[in-house]
């Protein structure tokens, strides 16, 4: 799954996605570049801010094929993958939470599954980046729904099959700034998080 930032919010999900993931990737880099604070949640795959190359041309097939939209997925992964750039830069923080199954949830070959763990496991040492990992047998404080990123805590973006829903109500932005602070606290951190990539990693 994509998400439409701000002008693609205001085109329109259908009317961006039809052009294919270039454009909406795109868009979502200029979010994520004017953006000094962000949190996510990405339970069932890889946040798009950690996503290797490969990893992120899988997913992004996915799109193409379910929507039927036309095939510009090296436009995509390049918009995708450049994200990660902004990770700490001119004092950016990010604070990713991932659930254990994003560690197991295939996509692509197995190499792709290794080089993408391996990319996490480089991730929990960069400066800005605050990677939690939530195990899969951790006691939750709230139910744990879907995906959402929060930019600057003034903006959330929810996906779906349906498209992406943003959202700028103080009272549901509430909500979802609620529910990260609770997930966050059944999430392990440093070693501990590395343990689980690893663990995964084994298996792969």
């Amino acid at each position: 799954m994509t998400i439409p930032p701000p002008d693609a919010a205001a085109q329109g999900w259908d009317d961006l996605l039809r052009a294919g993931t270039g454009p909406v990737q795109r868009s979502f880099l200029d979010l994520v570049r004017t953006t000094r604070e962000y949190v996510g949640y990405s339970p069932e795959l890889v946040s798009g801010l950690l996503q290797t190359p490969e990893y992120a041309a899988a997913v992004l097939r996915l799109v193409v094929d379910f929507y039927g939209i036309p095939d510009d997925i090296e436009a995509g992964v390049a918009a995708r993958t450049a994200r990660a750039q902004y990770i700490g830069q001119e004092g950016r923080s990010f604070h990713i939470l991932l659930g254990e199954q994003a560690l197991y949830t295939e996509f692509g070959a197995p190499e792709v599954m290794r080089g993408q763990l391996h990319r996490l496991l480089e991730a929990t040492d960069l400066p800005g980046l605050t990677l939690g990992i939530i195990p899969a047998r951790a006691r939750l404080l709230v139910h744990p729904g879907g995906g959402f990123s929060i930019f600057d805590y003034s903006r959330v973006e929810v996906e779906g099959y349906r498209g992406a829903e943003t959202i700028t109500n103080q009272d549901r932005l509430a909500l979802f700034r609620k529910a990260f602070v609770l997930l966050r606290s059944s999430a392990v951190y440093g070693q501990a998080a590395r343990d689980l990539i690893e663990s995964a990693l084994a298996t792969t």
